[in-house]
Order: structure tokens, then C-alpha cells, then sequence
């Protein structure tokens, strides 16, 4: 069967400084994959090359089969894939509705009013806020248009960067629970998330990186079980927050 996604020796990074150093990963469009290992180890690198967002130098990124390894970010959002960073990832000075009316665009005109609707009854805050400046929302109201923002698009993978990153523990719990429904939809999920016990516990499967490498992978349920996962990346420090990750 043809993966969602499919990463395979996948090299990148910035300037002189090669990041990822022949990176693979699988995702399915009934799951979420959790990224998870320490500062610097390239999570948040590897989901800006699939992106677009950084060059790939060598290996192949595969969507449903076709190659998209060197497609712009503006194509790949036509193609069913789209990005929600961990900040800058809502207009401020936009009320909510604005946003999303701006972030429907690249859906055909005949198709924009069912995907606003379909949005506003998956996450009612879009309704409930309509008016209001997105910048003068919680950090958790703000996740939440910001999952609308890239939901409203259509598309079959969201790409991830720390969703949880800033917020209060119920919101914490508000966003996962999100996620969980945007599967459930047959949206596949790729998520960079420094808390690793929460993520591995929510995903389907997980992947450890470490200094641009695959270390460890298999199940949410296996990665939390295995006492190297533990040792290395689960520790009393796992799950803290702290500098942006690479």
C-alpha cells in the first residue's frame, strides 16, 4: 500500500551545516507521528524540508506515491500538505474570520464555502470568535485557529511544530484532543512536540532523532516501553520547555 508520507535518506540544512544526515520516516493518513529527541537533533529541520521551506541535498520526500521533494511550499499546499509553525502561525492584526477567509484561498471558489463550514463545526472558536483580532487570543485559542487556519486548506498531512509550546495544561489537553479529531478525518499528522511521554502516548507511532539520525522508531506504546528510549530522551528533563529545538 502507497504511504502518505514516505522520507527516505533525507539530507539537509543551512549554509555549511548539514542537519539531517539521511533522515526516513513513514506516515499513514489515519495517524499521528510524533518527532521526538533533543535541542538541536533536526525535528523541526526535517519538517521545513518536507515543506519546502529548506532545501533538500539528497534522498526523496513521497506524497501518496508522487515526489515532492523539491516542490515549493505554496505548491505543496495545493498538493495536500500544509504547515502550522510553532509561532508566527496567525495574522494578529486579523480578526478570526479574516484568517481563515485568507487562508481558503488556494481552495477552488466552488469548494471554499463547505471547507469554512466544515471548519467552523470542527473547531467552534472560529464562530465564536469571529470578530475578534487574533492577536488578543490565549496561547490555546491561538493553537486552535492556527489548526483551522491549515485545516481550512483541504489538506491530507499537517506538518507540526511543538503544538503545545507555551500553553496551560487544559489547553494542552484541548489541542491533543483537536488532533485526535483531525485524524479522525483522514488527515495524517507529522509533529515535532518536546513533550515526548504526551506525544508518544497520543501517536501511532513515533520517531526518536538524534544529531540528524534516526535513532529509535516504532510505536508510541513501544517507544514509551523501551528502557533506551527511556534512559536517552525520557527522562526527568524530557517534556521541560526550553530553547526552540533545530
Amino acid at each position: 500500500m502507497t504511504a502518505l508520507l514516505e522520507v527516505a535518506g533525507l539530507e539537509s540544512g543551512y549554509g555549511d551545516a548539514l542537519v539531517l544526515r539521511g533522515v526516513s520516516l513513514r506516515a499513514e493518513r489515519d495517524e499521528i507521528v510524533s518527532l521526538i529527541g533533543p535541542n538541536g537533533a533536526g525535528k523541526s529541520t526535517l519538517l521545513k524540508t518536507i515543506y519546502g521551506l529548506v532545501p533538500a541535498r539528497a534522498g526523496s520526500i513521497h506524497l501518496l506515491g508522487r515526489e515532492i521533494t523539491r516542490l515549493r511550499a505554496d505548491r505543496l499546499t495545493h498538493a495536500g500538505v500544509n504547515f502550522v509553525p510553532q509561532v508566527d502561525n496567525v495574522f494578529p492584526t486579523l480578526s478570526v474570520s479574516e484568517n481563515l477567509k485568507v487562508s481558503v484561498l488556494p481552495v477552488p471558489r466552488s469548494e471554499r464555502a463547505d471547507a469554512l463550514a466544515r471548519v467552523e463545526a470542527l473547531f467552534p472558536i472560529v464562530r465564536e470568535r469571529a470578530r475578534q483580532q487574533a492577536g488578543t487570543l490565549s496561547g490555546g485559542q491561538r493553537k486552535l485557529v492556527a489548526l483551522a487556519r491549515a485545516v481550512v486548506t483541504q489538506p491530507v498531512l499537517l506538518l507540526l511544530d511543538e503544538p503545545s509550546a507555551g500553553l496551560a495544561p487544559n489547553a494542552v489537553a484541548e489541542v491533543f484532543e483537536k488532533l485526535r479529531e483531525i485524524v479522525s478525518l483522514g488527515i495524517g499528522i507529522v509533529m515535532v512536540e518536546q513533550n515526548a511521554r504526551r506525544a508518544l502516548a497520543l501517536s501511532h507511532r513515533g520517531y526518536v532523532l538524534d544529531m540528524g539520525r534516526n535513532a529509535f522508531e516504532g510505536t508510541g506504546g513501544e517507544l514509551l516501553g523501551d528502557p533506551n528510549v527511556v534512559a536517552l530522551y525520557l527522562g526527568s528533563g524530557a517534556g521541560r520547555t526550553g530553547p526552540p529545538p533545530a
